[in-house]
């Protein structure tokens, strides 16, 4: 491994999305991330298709470059196994409650009580201040409670909808997969060791509010929320003579050029709703309206034809299937079909970054349940015997050797 976090270790409490988004990208940052599951397993391992129960394709996309390791939590054996594991470790991440947690005897004094340096992440619903302390949190949930369906409807959706993708988890991941990173320099910089708690209902509503706060950013307020542009109906891909395609004319050069292209030449010049960008703004639905009338005027390559070569803001619309057979992802290299030493050929993605000194790298492909649990409790001082005794009980299962 030669990745940044290298010599990182990270016990991985979390299932689902977005805590494992979050510790798959610090596995392919180097770090050994071990995923303790349940021995019921992550229940995301049997969401949508596979070819194996257990490895289901959106599994697959969040727990590359992990370990498998299973521990019944609820057992006195599996509990100790886990303070052993977390004892020469750097970081305990988990994503269900803290009260979960706290049930487990797993809260940070607990953790902390074994190894004082480790960094201990709970991501999860609502800080613990408010009154949504112990409510259960899923993305659409979270989608909710911070507005994106209803601006959804404001933006001209029929209904209030979420978000087509799960992007509260994969936020919140992020900024979770931040805060272990910032966690770490502090470490390294004092040895302390502390915990960190990334809610995602304040997370979201940050990432939303950033935006759509308008005048109510201001005591008094000076006027209503929502940024008009992103909420205008029109912002949307435009229709075309055969199809849609993506366009965002933005500053006052790409509208002078645009304005001539479609034959009004010195529109910002005699239409003061248009001379600037402050203007525009206000105006955005009429500007918005006026390209949406142009766009059916010409096809699709005609328009990307043009509008690249004035150097303008344009991309075509894909679908999911034609996204995969995009050109400038083919000549970079984001898609590798692997093998999976159980599941066969699947088709990775590549690890966006680039780095010119410490690449990341995928250490290994998504583990199938229990798959490390030998080799990991080994690791932390479990002989043979012992190992073979905690199966009997219940405290872990021993994956199969891979067909």
């Amino acid at each position: 491994m030669t990745g940044p976090l290298q010599g990182v270790r990270i016990i991985d409490m979390t299932t689902v999305l977005m805590g494992p988004y979050a510790t798959q990208i610090l596995g392919d940052l180097g770090a050994d991330v071990v995923k303790v599951e349940p021995p019921t397993g992550d229940t995301v391992r049997d969401v949508g298709p596979r070819r194996h129960d257990g490895m289901a394709g959106i599994f697959l996309h969040v727990n590359r470059s992990k370990r498998s390791v299973v521990l019944d939590l609820k057992k006195p054996a599996g509990r100790e196994a886990l303070l052993r594991l977390a004892a020469d470790a750097d970081v305990l991440i988990y994503n269900v409650r803290p009260q979960a947690m706290a049930r487990l005897n797993l809260g940070y004094e607990e953790i902390a009580r074994v190894n004082p340096r480790i960094l201990y992440v709970g991501v999860y619903g609502y800080g613990q201040g408010g009154p949504y302390a112990a409510k259960s949190a899923y993305d659409d949930l979270i989608q909710g409670a911070v507005a994106i369906p209803s601006l959804a409807k404001t933006a001209g959706a029929d209904v209030p909808r979420y978000a087509p993708s799960a992007i509260a988890d994969r936020i919140v991941a992020l900024a979770a997969a931040n805060a272990v990173t910032a966690g770490l320099f502090h470490r390294l910089r004092t040895g302390e060791g502390q915990a960190i708690d990334v809610p995602m209902f304040e997370t979201m509503a940050q990432f939303v509010l950033g935006d759509h706060m308008g005048g109510l950013t201001f005591d008094p307020p000076i006027g209503p929320s929502g940024y008009a542009r992103i909420l205008d109906h029109n912002r949307r891909p435009y229709r075309t003579k055969d199809g849609y395609v993506c366009v965002l004319v933005y500053n006052d050069k790409q509208w002078r050029k645009f304005f001539d292209m479609i034959g009004r030449p010195g529109l910002m010049d005699n239409d003061p709703r248009f001379a600037t960008i402050g203007e525009r703004t206000r105006h955005i639905n009429e500007l918005y309206q006026m390209v949406a009338e142009v766009m059916p005027t010409r096809t699709s390559a005609e328009w990307i034809a043009l509008l690249e070569a004035a150097d303008m803001p344009v991309m075509q619309l894909h679908t999911i299937d034609s996204l995969l057979a995009d050109p400038h992802l083919g000549a970079v290299g984001f898609f590798d079909v692997v093998e999976h030493p159980t599941e066969g050929a699947i088709r990775s993605m590549a690890i966006p970054s680039q780095w010119s000194k410490t690449p990341p790298q995928v250490a290994r492909q998504a583990p199938r349940l229990g798959e490390h649990s030998a080799e990991v409790l080994a690791e932390a001082g479990y002989s043979a015997a012992d190992i073979h005794k905690l199966a009997e009980e219940g405290a872990t299962v021993l994956a199969p050797a891979a067909q």
